[in-house]
């Protein structure tokens, strides 16, 4: 416990000044933080051996991130689509190169794994760009901290019922309703500190949304631990695991927020 305290304090140290300085240091940081999460996933699944598809993975990552977040990428002649069509057919060609031992299986893995955690990256920093993007960020922060918070104390104390024990045995459904009780006041605070455009209703239904999906995006990747057979993504974090392990619910929660057009 007081490994994992110490670690999420130095994180927050270094993540926090880069979320309030924005700009192009908070999109290289975010950039950084997508490599390291795709590398994760890409090496639960051991395709050893294969750099190239890594490498291939890497690019459309880096395409999906950055391609349209500044005009200094004008001067290319090939647009967006056209650039990840590109990388697509090179994978594909890859499968036949290595004579099928890297496999459309493989290849299809490493395009899901790729967008999954591109998207999820792209919108943080979309959220950032965007008009109150500080406060918008630290919403989404917040309401996926006090949802991990609140499931984590409502099951301790009240948990019963398994809320999917083949994927997650320590997760209960009284956890999870009380991780979006929890979500709920702390945007209810936050609204009332920090109003938004909306009414309370619907900032309270819109959490109660974005609390189900984070637990969602969690619930995914224990999914992925589970059938790769591994208990972290990765040890990069000290008593949390890896990178891929604490931006799981980002990466399902702000996408659904600005789908709906909250954010």
């Amino acid at each position: 416990m007081k490994q994992r305290t110490i670690t999420a304090l130095l994180a927050l140290i270094v993540f926090v000044p880069f979320v309030i300085i924005g700009g192009w240091p908070f999109k290289i940081l975010v950039a950084g933080l997508a490599t390291i999460s795709l590398f994760e996933l890409i090496r639960m699944r051991k395709n050893n051996g294969y750099w190239v598809s890594s490498i291939l993975a890497a690019l459309l990552l880096w395409v999906i991130l950055l391609y349209n977040q500044s005009e200094i990428f004008s001067f290319l002649v090939l647009s967006e689509l056209e650039i990840i069509t590109i990388i697509i057919l090179l994978l594909l060609s890859y499968i036949v190169l290595v004579k099928n031992k890297f496999t459309f299986d493989d290849a299809g893995f490493i395009l899901l794994a790729t967008f999954y955690v591109g998207l999820g990256f792209y919108y943080l920093m979309e959220t950032r760009d965007g008009a109150n993007g500080l406060s918008n960020i630290f919403y989404a922060f917040f309401i996926i901290w006090s949802t991990d918070t609140g499931a984590y104390l409502f099951g301790r104390a009240f948990g019963k019922r398994k809320l999917w024990p083949t994927i997650s045995p320590n997760k209960t459904v009284e956890g999870a309703i009380g991780g979006i009780v929890l979500a709920c006041v702390i945007a209810v605070i936050f609204h009332l500190i920090h109003p938004f455009p909306h009414s309370l209703l619907i900032v309270i239904g819109v959490t109660i949304l974005a609390s189900i999906f984070g637990q969602i995006g969690d619930l995914v990747e224990s999914a992925l631990k589970r059938n790769y057979g591994v208990k972290d993504s990765g040890k990069i974090l000290p008593g949390h695991g890896g990178i891929l392990d604490r931006f799981d619910s980002l990466l399902f929660v702000l996408p659904i927020l600005h789908i709906i057009q909250f954010l």
